[in-house]
């Protein structure tokens, strides 16, 4: 491996964890200020600082902070009777398979470092190469920011693809590893010497393996469609033809539930119920070990984020952006098209896909608003009950639809190709509106409508009265009444 190689695989590395670090810290502070604003509460607001007479609070922002300093300052306290390896490795393997997990999610388009900025000798209309670093006489140099094929690499180029680890066993390695974070789970709750802990710790176990049956099953269809299991590979051909959403629309509400079973959050928080125990299977760490806990919990919502928009969500591609430029084609009709610099092309990618996983983070966080706990039996019989047979039927329906495709006569794959065109553009139209709409939304000076609720007897008499009549006052009580 060379300089160069360990130099763009540090960058990745710092941009991946940097990325999954940051928003989970973030949704900490979302978790309150949404939670705020969804329930008219005024949220964080009390960390603040001073610099001279002015009080810098940044809508809260400042708490996440707070909390972090908290952990490394507060007391690490560990049970008389635990088992002090055990105790003290749970929190590590909480949260180190969510890192891991990023090793193989691509986020961008493959870069060619030749293609990036490139320097010409040009004379009006003619151009030539340089020579040991200098024009040709007649000729001056000009910065110029190329585009690159729209398919494969220039002959002598070198491609460097935005992934961490390109392994080929893809998909796999992360159900491997993400089946790891089980054992935290039920070590963290055996090693801490406490009935709560250790029944947060079944339940959690009992609830991951449920769901990653699922997890696992729900992907099969889309292992057909793709025809691979590298993850990059699912990316490119959602690129050339419709997203993932549109061809498994059942596949991404099933994983997109599981996915939320398996961050162990409202509403399937069951292993760290506070009303039933305490908190689950972290009950008896305090300190930065509790802090990993924490941490890992909103570090997987981003990691679920990830992975739903590698294979749903078109990964880094938007509508009719590719490699070469923006084209606007339906079938085999070309509206438009311009070629771009690879440079725009690979950020606007990069910005796409950490946006995508943005706006879905911010989705799991307002359905932990949204809905309330499930009971255990509830949780179980929705897992095996609903979403294993669903994600089952999925498998079969696929199968059946994919063989008559491939079956089919090359009308239909033309008409396919067009539909598929078709899904790229309600999803431009779709996005352009709700860009829109968040702006708007933005600037717009909200409204506030006062409201005077009235007693409970007047609310009553407005549904049609009570059953009997409203109380009076009987007066004072005589000593003969006594």
């Amino acid at each position: 491996m060379t300089g160069m190689s360990l130099l763009w695989t540090a960058i990745k590395i710092l941009v991946m964890v940097g990325f999954i670090v940051n928003i989970g810290a973030l949704l900490t502070w979302y978790d309150r200020r949404g939670g705020a604003m969804m329930q008219d509460r005024i949220g964080p607001n009390r960390a603040g600082l001073k610099i001279g007479k002015f009080e810098l609070r940044i809508a809260g922002l400042l708490h996440t902070a707070a909390d972090g300093l908290k952990f490394f300052t507060k007391k690490d306290f560990m049970p008389p009777k635990a088992d002090k390896l055990l105790f003290s490795l749970a929190p590590i393997l909480s949260l180190f398979p969510v890192i891991a997990l990023t090793a193989v999610i691509p986020f961008g388009e493959t870069v060619v470092p030749e293609a990036v900025v490139r320097t010409i000798c040009k004379n009006g209309t003619q151009f030539a190469a340089m020579v040991n670093d200098s024009c040709p006489a007649g000729f001056s140099p000009e910065t110029v920011w190329p585009a690159v094929p729209r398919h494969g690499v220039a002959a002598g180029a070198t491609a460097v693809p935005l992934q961490i680890a390109t392994l080929n066993v893809g998909i796999l390695y992360v159900f491997a590893i993400a089946g790891q974070g089980i054992v935290g789970a039920a070590i963290a709750g055996w090693a801490s010497d406490n009935k709560f802990s250790l029944m947060g710790a079944l339940r959690a176990a009992s609830q991951m393996v449920s769901y990653e049956v699922t997890l696992g099953l729900t992907l099969v269809g889309a292992f057909m469609v793709y025809g691979s299991v590298r993850l990059e590979d699912m990316v490119l051909w959602q690129g050339e033809n419709s997203w993932g959403i549109f061809v498994q629309p059942l596949a991404f509400f099933l994983f997109f539930a599981a996915a939320i079973a398996e961050t162990k959050r409202i509403p399937f928080d069951l292993p760290e119920a506070e009303s039933e125990l305490v908190s689950g299977y972290f009950t008896e760490y305090s300190g930065m070990k509790f802090g990993m806990f924490y941490f890992s919990e909103y570090m997987e919502v981003a990691t679920s984020s990830m992975l739903l928009v590698t294979i749903f969500l078109g990964g880094w591609h938007l509508p009719f952006l590719h490699r070469d430029g923006l084209s606007i084609a339906f079938g085999e009709t070309m509206l438009f098209h311009t070629r771009m610099p690879h440079v725009w092309v690979v950020i606007i990618g990069v910005l796409a896909f950490f946006g995508k996983t943005i706006v879905l983070c911010w989705l799991q966080a307002f359905i932990r608003w949204s809905l309330p706990r499930f009971r255990y039996d509830q949780l179980m019989k929705l897992g095996w009950t609903i979403l294993l047979p669903a994600s089952l039927a999925n498998i079969f329906a696929t199968g059946i639809i994919w063989l008559a495709i491939q079956s089919a006569g090359p009308g239909v794959q033309d008409g396919l190709k067009v539909a598929a065109d078709v899904t790229q553009g309600f999803t431009a139209a779709l996005i352009t509106g709700l860009v829109l709409w968040a702006i708007v939304g933005f600037f717009r000076t909200p409204s506030r409508k006062e409201q005077i609720v009235g007693s409970s007897a007047t609310l009553a008499a407005a549904a049609g009265g009570t059953k009997e009549g409203p109380i009076t006052d009987p007066g004072p009580i005589t000593t003969e009444a006594a």
